[in-house]
């Protein structure tokens, strides 16, 4: 049987992911409020930043970044915006 959340995100109740995709306390909350097809969207966007802001997922300050816009995507109010200058790839 396929577990179901209320999606923060798409704000219905749609399939669950299968176990937290992310450490710790962030990683409970969006196994316990994010559906597989917000993550796929949230996987997408932290494409779009790692290549637009050349990041290195390595790097401790990149990942401290991508923690807090993930933070920001599915739980803050705020708007995400697209880096300045981002132009869709066709």
């Amino acid at each position: 049987m396929t577990r179901k959340v209320n999606c923060v995100l798409l704000g219905t109740e749609a399939e669950g992911l299968d176990r937290p995709p992310y450490p710790g306390d962030l990683g409970k909350r969006i196994y316990e409020n994010v559906s597989k097809a917000a993550w796929q969207q949230w996987l997408n966007h932290q494409t779009m930043l790692i290549n637009e802001y050349r990041l290195s997922p390595i790097e401790p300050s990149a990942r401290k970044f991508l923690e807090e816009q993930m933070e920001k995507f599915f739980f803050s109010n705020d708007k995400v915006t697209k880096p300045e200058g981002y132009v869709p790839p066709e």
